[in-house]
């Protein structure tokens, strides 16, 4: 009786936990009977009350007879993505003009479940020609961007076969916005649009399709409050078209649905009412809308001192009276804009749909150049900047697997092979121009002081920087008609005249991720730990590829992939999209413990507010500045010496120990320890290994 009671005790608390699967009662309970029982028997019986205790756990569904919408849907399925199943022998039932918000912890398959639909791979679920499915999704793929607006909508199958006319497309975009005269013009090419209206293109290109089940992914990503009142507005306003929303907003959940759909242990349970009535039955669901001290962490890896740079307040980004035009705009996008980021900004960038954030930020990390105005980036700092459509960093390589894309990008010495594609590093005609136009130089012989005028042109930059007597970089330059490197440096304003400004950056930005490199190298299991520290488990990271992952997923794949170099800045568009609330919760965790500076645009008020006390209000192209916007200039910390490495990992995974860097001497230090040293020989003491250096380096052995 002892044995059947505890049994009973395991059971019902398995139940409790809804620990349901045959595998968990077999190695729970099957062992409790082994001394009495055959195993075969025990298992089989165990098997017969698991059985009916999972039966007693199905949920009734809930009597909808007096609501006469359609059913356009009532099907029992199972799903799975790869060898992981998602969903395990469960219903779905959807109605007409209802509208289904889909809960779920990240990687539970919410995004799987929808595209599995719009694809045609749930068993049981009606064909989508028959029942018309749409997935809107705002993210744009790189082949299309290139697009007008008017072409990107053509450009889809569906429409080409529902013979939508020019005018039929026109009019639709004009509903959500886009006008000739307006902010976002249906002619002009789907790149130049912020988050906010790509959203609107993808639902305008939905509304057209007439769809009877639409799929909404995060409907208010990149959306403004105003643009997010308006999709409320939109989907409530649908009555003959059920919609599934996946999202981590939990005001669109409360406003819009009708039922809830939560995921929950290989099952989908379905409820009728919004995400309030849904919580206060369920208040463990309340976790996917609230930043917990949640066990998910993640950790960045600190960025190290630079030379040169000995207070946290000192600038290491600056744009000054910058003024941009898009091509295709008459008026700029930005005027006027000054602003600089130091190691202890932590900055947020709000504004509306189209004000102009992303332009700035674009500006500020250098893809596109100002018209009028500078911008100017510390030589030594590395800058992380994950894109507010971050898959964009990945599109062209969604066949490897996340560990493979950061050992590609950063296989080269720890060159960042992104960085060094943007327009700013590549040179304009005019500069090619001047490259190979001589140049008189003027040399002067150390030991006659003889000077001596050359008229030279410079091929290349060779890669090599050193500091001159007047503390300015000098860097290594290859001459026309010279067949070897002959070690020859030129300073930077002489280069700057000759047209080698822009490959000077790129000689600064590949110094600056190579110094980055010294702490790790760049090895499989390496990279496997960053992307742990990431947020993504080793099993996605090493074993998946990236076209299988989810959307969250994507976002830590960038996230990581940028912070590998160990940046000094770190530039986040948009961060809070596709990332569940854990996940946002250990992302504010490691911005508040990384050293370096934080520059964030985002609509989610609730995470910036946490975590930046500097804000940058951005309106129509216009700049202001609110908060506590000298609170950078104060922390004036000095950077301590003790920052230096001490530890490095190889590739095995091994910790070495570092020695200090060695600190420099004055002149005065110098003098006393050179005559320590003579001492010490002339009465054959030992001396130790710093001293045994030091006389090597002065020829004093």
């Amino acid at each position: 009786n002892t044995i059947f009671e505890h049994a009973a005790i395991i059971a019902t608390a398995m139940m409790d936990l809804k620990f349901m699967e045959d595998s968990q009662w077999k190695k729970n309970i099957v062992p409790l009977f082994k001394s009495y029982f055959d195993a075969a028997k025990s298992e089989a019986a165990i098997e017969k009350v698991r059985a009916d205790a999972e039966s007693l756990l199905e949920v009734p569904e809930e009597d909808d007879d007096e609501d006469d919408a359609e059913e356009l849907c009532n099907c029992t399925f199972t799903l799975a993505y790869g060898t992981k199943i998602l969903l395990h022998n469960t219903k779905m039932k959807l109605k007409r003009g209802k509208r289904y918000g889909l809960l779920g912890g990240n990687d539970s398959g919410k995004t799987t479940l929808m595209r599995s639909i719009a694809q045609n791979q749930v068993e049981g679920f009606p064909d989508t020609n028959s029942v018309r499915t749409v997935f809107v999704e705002s993210d744009i793929q790189g082949e299309q961007s290139h697009l007008s607006c008017i072409d990107y909508v053509f450009h889809d199958e569906k429409i080409q076969a529902l013979g939508c006319t020019e005018e039929q497309v026109r009019e639709v975009l004009s509903t959500v916005g886009f006008l000739a005269d307006g902010k976002a013009k249906p002619d002009h090419p789907v790149s130049t649009l912020s988050g906010g209206w790509r959203m609107k293109l993808a639902l305008a290109r939905a509304m057209l399709q007439k769809a009877d089940i639409l799929l909404l992914d995060e409907p208010t990503n990149h959306l403004d409050v105003i643009n997010v009142a308006w999709v409320k507005n939109y989907l409530n306003s649908l009555t003959d078209v059920t919609s599934i929303i996946v999202s981590h907003d939990s005001g669109l959940l409360n406003d819009c649905c009708t039922h809830i759909l939560q995921i929950d242990n290989l099952k989908l349970n379905t409820f009728k009412g919004n995400l309030d009535e849904f919580v206060k039955i369920h208040p463990q669901a309340r976790a996917y809308f609230n930043f917990t001290a949640s066990k998910l962490k993640f950790s960045f890896p600190q960025p190290g001192p630079i030379e040169g740079v000995k207070s946290k307040g000192k600038a290491l980004m600056k744009m000054s009276k910058c003024t941009f035009t898009y091509a295709c705009n008459t008026v700029p996008t930005l005027f006027d804009i000054s602003v600089q980021v130091s190691l202890s900004s932590r900055v947020a960038c709000v504004g509306e749909n189209g004000a102009g954030k992303s332009t700035m930020i674009k500006l500020l990390v250098g893809e596109i150049e100002p018209q009028e105005g500078e911008v100017w980036k510390h030589p030594n700092a590395r800058i992380a900047y994950v894109a507010q459509h971050a898959f964009h960093h990945i599109e062209c390589h969604l066949t490897k697997t996340p560990n493979e894309y950061i050992r590609w990008r950063y296989a080269n010495q720890g060159e960042d092979k992104e960085s060094l594609i943007k327009v700013t590093l590549q040179f304009t005609e005019e500069e090619v121009k001047i490259q190979k136009t001589p140049y008189e130089i003027t040399f002067t012989d150390d030991e006659s002081g003889k000077v001596t005028k050359v008229k030279k042109v410079v091929v290349e930059l060779i890669g090599g920087r050193k500091t001159n007597k007047q503390k300015e970089y000098e860097y290594e330059v290859k001459y026309s008609g010279s067949n070897t490197d002959t070690g020859d440096y030129l300073p930077a304003k002489t280069l700057k005249k000759m047209g080698w400004d822009k490959a000077m950056k790129a000689t600064d930005l590949k110094i600056a991720q190579r110094s980055g490199l010294y702490v790790r190298p760049l090895s499989t299991k390496n990279v496997e730990s960053h992307l742990q520290d990431c947020g993504l488990a080793p099993e996605f990271g090493t074993h998946y590829r990236m076209a299988a992952l989810s959307g969250g997923q994507k976002v830590k794949v960038v996230l990581a992939a940028a912070m590998w170099n160990q940046p000094h800045i770190l530039i986040l568009d948009e961060p809070t999209n596709y990332l569940d609330r854990e996940s946002l919760g250990a992302l504010a965790g490691a911005i508040e413990e990384f050293d370096g500076g934080v520059v964030m645009i985002t609509h989610n008020n609730e995470f910036c507010s946490k975590l930046c006390p500097e804000t940058w209000v951005m309106d129509a192209g216009h700049l202001e500045t609110k908060g506590d916007a000298d609170w950078m200039l104060r922390q004036d910390t000095k950077i301590d010496a003790a920052e230096q490495l001490t530890e490095m990992v190889d590739a095995s995974g091994n910790v070495i120990k570092l020695k200090g860097q060695k600190k420099k001497l004055s002149k005065k230090e110098e003098k006393a320890l050179i005559k320590k040293i003579k001492q010490k020989l002339k009465n054959d003491e030992e001396l130790d290994s710093g001293e045994e250096e030091f006389a090597a380096e002065k020829d004093l052995l």
